[in-house]
């Protein structure tokens, strides 16, 4: 393979795959926290749009076995680009809330079937070597597409808004823009997609329903498989809360308890510093657990993960005026969370591989047989964790106010503590793998 020819699609395909995500995750709470919605209304509604990552491992063998990972690529570029379309034409209509809930929980399906796509083709395309080299280009460009989203759009659609005062208008603007962004990735990668050999349906079993449910069952019959899930589902309890309310709190006005920053201003502060900052703390998160091993550093990453969220505290009682301030304040919480959270995806990488701290990770004595079913099922839990806690978020804030509810947030990581004490985990693991 022409060593150039990867860096014509890896990064624009992983650019593309992060892109929706944040759209859907955190672009869609600042456009309705910008169009009135209620802090109760956005935790409750976008938290049902993580239902897709949940239950992807569902439906993912079917990209397996119905065209090649390339076509699927392809089609769901255009499908996400006519989703995006369709968001902006109903910003302006009377049901604005409904039909745009809606068309995002659509184009979140496309977008979860993407990933599988996606990292699926990325595998039969490249060679193990080439895999293993270009694994840091593809986190790198998905990093780039949240700075993009959470910092570029959000101060786009800031920026919009104080020319036109139109906040409607400066939202179907954004989202013009996406549909255009995904139509020329459709093209683009339409074209210059690599055609591997391999790239085939997969063929179909007579016995494809038992196979199916096998791989389901050989993770349900994992040793400690209640500690596992567990910890999959409590170790971001707090931080699932946390995340629907930090851009209210940061648009809400002063009088309302936040910090009444412009959106632009959030844009810089929570998309752009606080990307950055999570970005180098699971760098950081990764090289320390490669030298040190993951058993070593667990309860340091988890305190790492959980003690920043004390800085909200802070904001809440101070209300600080100053931009740098704030953004420092949201640099140090977000590293936190970016080292806290590498030893999460390494717990998730180490029982997928079948070392769960026992022989065997399904009783056979090795490394599971299903390791890539095994984690996509690990990041169904994963987002599940997510999306219950943050549904009752914003009616919790709403009762007690910014500063109890951070103090909440704060009491809210004993589970996620109390689960990792539960764990039982290979001295060696992540040190070995490295």
């Amino acid at each position: 393979m022409n060593a150039a020819r990867p860096w014509r699609w890896i990064p624009t395909l992983y650019f593309g795959q992060g892109l929706p995500y944040v759209v859907v995750m955190t672009l869609s709470v600042v456009m309705y926290k910008n169009l009135g919605v209620s802090n109760t209304e956005i935790a409750l509604y976008t938290s049902w749009l993580y239902l897709p990552w949940v239950i992807k491992p569902l439906w993912s063998p079917l990209v397996d076995l119905l065209g090649s990972k390339r076509r699927w690529i392809v089609a769901l570029q255009f499908s996400v680009g006519a989703a995006l379309a369709m968001v902006a034409l109903a910003l302006p209509g009377p049901k604005f809330l409904q039909m745009t809930l809606a068309v995002l929980w659509l184009m979140a399906f496309a977008s979860a079937t993407h990933d599988i796509a996606a990292d699926g083709f990325y595998m039969l395309a490249l060679p193990q070597r080439g895999q293993t080299a270009f694994v840091g280009v593809r986190s790198t460009f998905y990093r780039l597409s949240m700075i993009a989203g959470q910092g570029g759009l959000v101060y786009l659609a800031g920026w919009l808004q104080e020319r036109s005062g139109q906040p409607v208008a400066a939202w179907s603007a954004v989202f013009w823009l996406l549909a255009a962004l995904f139509a020329v990735a459709g093209l683009y990668h339409l074209w210059v997609l690599p055609r591997p050999a391999s790239d085939v349906p997969a063929p179909r079993s007579a016995h494809f329903r038992a196979d199916f449910l096998a791989v389901f069952k050989a993770f349900f019959r994992k040793p400690e498989i209640a500690r596992l899930l567990t910890f999959l589902l409590l170790y971001r309890f707090a931080e699932a809360q946390l995340l629907k309310l930090v851009t209210p709190f940061m648009l809400d006005p002063r009088a309302a308890g936040g910090l009444g920053l412009r959106t632009q201003d959030v844009g810089v502060a929570y998309g752009t510093v606080g990307v950055a900052a999570l970005t180098v703390g699971g760098l950081l998160g990764g090289w320390l657990i490669s030298r040190c091993g993951l058993r070593r550093l667990l309860w340091p990453l988890v305190l790492c993960m959980h003690l920043p969220n004390t800085v909200f505290v802070a904001l809440a009682l101070w209300q600080p005026d100053s931009l740098a301030l704030v953004s420092a304040a949201v640099a140090v919480e977000q590293f936190g969370y970016g080292l806290g959270f590498t030893a999460y995806m390494v717990y998730m990488l180490m029982v997928a591989g079948g070392h769960d701290g026992q022989p065997g990770s399904d009783g056979a004595g090795g490394a599971s047989a299903h390791k890539t079913a095994h984690y996509a099922l690990c990041t169904g839990f994963m987002a599940l964790g997510m999306m219950l806690p943050g549904m009752g978020a914003g009616w919790l804030q709403e009762q007690l106010g910014y500063t109890n509810f951070f103090i909440w947030a704060c009491v809210a990581t004993l589970p996620s503590f109390a689960a990792a004490a539960l764990l039982r985990i290979d001295p060696e693991f992540g040190r070995k793998a490295a």
